[in-house]
Parts: C-alpha cells; structure tokens; sequence
C-alpha cells in the first residue's frame, strides 16, 4: 500500500489540472510577447488566468505578478520593499520559511536594515502584544513579514489583527501564503495585506509556478533582468501551460473549497483521535491540534521518545510523511521551527508532520496508525 501524507510538502495533480496543463501545451505553444496570432493566443491565455485568480482575492488582473513558486514571490516582495520602497525596518519572527527567513538575513547583511523579532507565546503563536509594541516604537519605514499558516506545525496567524496593526501604525504588511492559499478565503478588500505569495503545487497545481500580489500603487523594482515580462516586474518568457494549471487548480480548490474543508478535518480529527488511542501519552507541537487555532491540513505530533529512523521505517511500509519543510529535507540541522517552541529535552523526540488532502481515505490512516502503533 502507497500512503502519501506529505500535502504540505507538495499534492499530487489533479486530473483536471492535467488535461488543462497537456491542453495548453498542445494548441498554445507561441511567445505571450510575440505580436503575431500565437503570440497573441498566449497572451490571452496568460492575462485570462491572471483576471481569473485576482477574482479569488477581490483584486485586480495589475496586482499578481507571475512567478516560478513561492520563494521566488517573497525574495521579490522583501528584496522590493528594501530596495524601491524604502523600507528600513522589518518585523518578523524565528518560525517564518526559510525563503523569508534567509532574504531578510541577506538583506541585513547588505544595506543594513533593522531587522525586529517577535516574540512566541508559550504554544509557539506570534504574541501581538508584542508585536503592537515593536510597531509603536519604531520610527522608520516598517515592514511585517509573517506567515499565514506555518508549514511544519499548521499554526493560523490572527491575519485580520495583524492587518489591522500594520494598518494603525503605518506599517507595510507580507504574508507568506503559501500553505493558505487555495485552502482558505482570503478577500484582500476586507483584510487589507499589501503583498501575499502563492505555489501552485501546494494546491494540486503544477510544481515551478506561483504568482506575488503587489498591492495597487506599490511599484515594482525587478529582481530578476533582461526583458519586459509581467508589465517589467519579472523577466523571462511567462511558463504559460503552468499558469494555465494554476488557475485551473486554484478554480476547482476555491469551487470545493466547503465541502474539501470538513472532509480533510474530518480526516485530521480521525487521525488524532487514532493517535491518542495507540499512543496514549503522543503530544502535539504548536496549537496542531486545535482545529481553530491551525490548518485542517496539517498535523504536528511529538512522539513520548526518540524513535531512530522513524521516517525512513514509514517509508519503508509506503507511509511518506516528513520531519519538518520539506525544503530543508537535506539539511541535518533538525526543524528550526521546532527548536524555537520546544525547550531541548522535547526537541530531542522524535516530531513528524502529517499532511493531508482531500485525496486521502480514512482507510490509509487505519493502516497508518497499526505501523506506528508496531513501530513503536
């Protein structure tokens, strides 16, 4: 039996998406910057899609700008703000992705910016308190930079208070996204955030694509140089047959999107209640399993001991999970996010991150739970 319970790593594509993807591949193969009627097909099929997913957030088609995923959104966003926008002062926090984490440390590094972070509640949650604080005191140009929904342990961020903070104090507000997109609503009229970030693949896209949004008025600086694409702000010929799938998989994620949500907690609330049967003393890193407090689509848990190879064992019985971001699979430096919530005794349990998607069968989670339960 194969078990994937990796969806916060990457899900697989759904059928739908392919045929959209093979589709586009097979009649709109032309330069979306070419003037001829190839181009101009592209073009169109590039600029529908863009209309199509500023719709999802109650934008308009100006503000998303194309990108090869989400790390390659925020490095734009963050390298923008210091560069073009002025920004002096970043607020963020220890437990943000990596693709935040590292651009704000090279940004510090080479103009010298202020760089604030905030402190973590006792549960791992972003304390506003503290936040309000750091905002009132700082006089330069501000940036916040946190994330929706964390990637290892699930945790929500409140982001109407934070919008609502940066609003109060002048401040620009980024989110990393990534993990909330095409899972949850987000009306950016409603909940004012001037820049989000979005990958494809973390809702049955395709790998390789992913879109910034730049609130309106906010100029645009390009990272990357040598030609005019997406209105200056990105060179490189659009990845159109991605983008086509991107706004594919974002249409049916947002159409489901009721229906998929209680079907995937209903799974997490299974799987918990499993856990809590077979391991009796099992904990849970973060507010993980607080179904108000973090996605219904991850699940942090903290097994009572070291379990050597745990993993690589799961593996070993078609089980795949992971130990934390996938994006740092390679490194042996263990969940920085964890070693921020946890004292160092709890770190040195073994912690794996469950993740689910509406593709999963309560039948995979039974036999999960009877190879941890002999694992361990």
């Amino acid at each position: 039996m194969k078990i994937y319970l990796d969806n916060a790593a990457t899900t697989p594509m759904l059928p739908e998406v392919v045929t959209a993807v093979h589709q586009s591949m097979q009649t709109t193969f032309g330069n979306p910057s070419s003037t001829h009627s190839f181009g101009r097909s592209a073009r169109s099929a590039v600029e529908t899609a863009r209309k199509n997913i500023a719709k999802h957030f109650n934008v308009t088609a100006s503000e998303i700008v194309f990108t090869a995923g989400g790390s390659e959104a925020d490095n734009l966003i963050l390298r923008n703000a210091v560069t073009h926008l002025g920004v002096q002062t970043i607020i963020s926090s220890v437990i943000e992705h990596p693709a935040v984490l590292q651009s704000i440390e090279a940004l510090q590094k080479e103009f010298s910016i202020q760089v604030l972070q905030i402190k973590l509640t006792s549960d791992g949650a972003i304390d506003y308190t503290n936040l309000e604080k750091l905002l009132t005191q700082t006089s330069s140009k501000t940036l916040v930079s946190l994330m929706y929904v964390n990637n290892e342990t699930g945790s929500l961020l409140d982001i109407q208070k934070v919008s609502d903070l940066c609003q109060n104090n002048k401040a620009l507000f980024h989110s990393d996204t990534v993990q909330g997109i095409g899972h949850f609503r987000l009306d950016l009229q409603k909940t004012p955030i001037d820049f989000i970030t979005a990958s494809a693949h973390k809702f049955h896209g395709p790998k390789g694509v992913g879109f910034a949004y730049f609130k309106k008025g906010t100029a645009i600086n390009p990272m990357l140089l040598g030609g005019e694409q997406e209105r200056g702000a990105r060179a490189g010929t659009e990845n159109i047959h991605s983008i086509v799938g991107m706004e594919k998989a974002l249409e049916i994620a947002y159409d489901t999107l009721e229906n998929d949500t209680a079907y995937i907690q209903g799974l997490k609330t299974y799987f918990i209640e499993g856990l809590r049967r077979v391991i009796p003393t099992i904990e849970f890193n973060a507010t993980s399993a607080d179904s108000s407090l973090s996605s219904y689509i991850i699940l942090n848990v903290r097994f009572p001991k070291e379990v050597k190879m745990l993993l690589f064992n799961l593996d070993l019985k078609g089980i795949a999970a992971s130990g934390g971001s996938a994006c740092q699979s390679g490194s042996s430096k263990g969940s920085h996010v964890l070693q921020a919530i946890l004292d160092e005794k709890e770190t040195l349990k073994t912690s794996v991150r469950f993740s689910f998607s509406k593709l999963n069968k309560i039948e995979e989670l039974d036999y999960t739970l009877k190879v941890l339960s002999e694992l361990l």
